[in-house]
């Protein structure tokens, strides 16, 4: 499933913990596809905390507790780490990350936690939602098949990787123009990962991630860019990138087209992905300073001029899914919808 509806659906699981018709939700997918991002995402709109605890880590007894002798029976420690309304708050999520590369025994204490929100006298909070996420089998990582008394207490989600759904993250979280434009022409490469191989670096939205902040500490230093970015993506997709970069000092002026002035279309069809994504950002920045509408009227003209309509369509789209439907008020828009009527513009 697209991560923009796992978020609706994690949204909506964390919603309905007040009302009592929470479903604890798994989350299944390979390494760096954004299963904790996902989850931490859904805690930061609604400003929750986050208890994340790694089953893989842990023996049974840290999740049960200690017990210990009280007027001749045995009570149980309560572990700190759990969720505790008075400590943690009324609302937040219970994140079980790397479930599945958890120890049998250690999943097996879980069990009551998971279905029952308790164990033994500790009741998880009412306003707490229970999230897990972890690796398939098949994808090199330390796993152990789930038990199904385990299994039966979740609903399943597998993370499919989308780039659409990924630029929309990106631009939210303003990630390096030139990653965006590159994986806009390469878009193969936003997930690569063959386990197989078991490589050490291979491209991932993490691993993307950590390619834009090599950006910005290696650009200006020529002789380790590559290297780092290699570091981070792997051999190949480090130099395509690297390539890629290099290249757009040949960019035409992106000032002189918001100010309306005729600017010739690049040639070159990785130039013009460049492009495409740099206005976008530039359109975002115009929606947060007040200067919209000019802007985004300039760039609806500009979208007009690619030589291959699916690019234009693609760069007002991400336009849209970045500054929502005021895009639509844009004077210039209704001629440019009418222009591309024929190509499909939203899903």
């Amino acid at each position: 499933m697209r991560p923009i509806q796992l978020l609706t659906i994690l949204e909506q699981e964390f919603i309905s913990t007040r009302a009592g018709h929470h479903t604890p939700v798994m989350l299944w997918g390979p390494p760096g596809v954004g299963k904790s991002d996902m989850v931490r995402e859904v805690a930061q709109q609604h400003q929750a905390p986050v208890i994340d605890i790694r089953l893989s880590q842990m023996e049974p007894s840290d999740l049960r507790g200690i017990p210990f002798r009280s007027n001749g029976s045995v009570d149980w420690a309560i572990p700190s780490l759990l969720p505790d309304e008075q400590r943690h708050g009324s609302q937040g999520i219970l994140f079980l990350d790397e479930i599945t590369s958890a120890p049998p025994t250690v999943s097996a204490a879980a069990y009551q936690l998971i279905l029952d929100r308790r164990l033994g006298e500790y009741q998880v909070p009412e306003g707490w939602a229970i999230f897990a996420a972890g690796n398939r089998q098949g994808d090199r990582g330390v796993t152990y098949s789930m038990p199904a008394p385990l299994a039966n207490r979740f609903s399943h989600f597998e993370v499919e990787t989308n780039l659409d759904d990924w630029v929309a993250w990106a631009y939210r979280n303003q990630i390096d123009e030139r990653i965006i434009a590159f994986l806009r022409f390469r878009p193969e490469l936003l997930f690569d990962f063959d386990p197989a191989h078991n490589p050490v670096a291979f491209p991932s939205p993490r691993s993307w991630e950590f390619a834009h902040r090599a950006l910005q500490k290696f650009f200006d230093h020529p002789q380790l860019l590559q290297g780092a970015l290699q570091a981070c993506v792997g051999p190949a997709a480090g130099v395509e990138l690297h390539a890629f970069v290099s290249s757009l000092d040949k960019m035409p002026d992106l000032d002189a087209i918001l100010r309306g002035e005729e600017v010739s279309m690049p040639n070159e069809i990785d130039l013009q992905y460049a492009v495409a994504s740099a206005l976008v950002g530039r359109a975002i920045r115009a929606n947060e300073s007040g200067d919209g509408v000019e802007v985004h009227g300039r760039i609806l003209e500009y979208a007009g001029r690619f030589p291959q309509r699916e690019m234009g369509v693609m760069l007002v789209s991400d336009m849209h899914r970045a500054i929502g439907e005021t895009l639509f008020s844009v004077p210039q828009f209704n001629d440019w919808a009418q222009a591309v009527s024929d190509v499909m513009l939203y899903e």
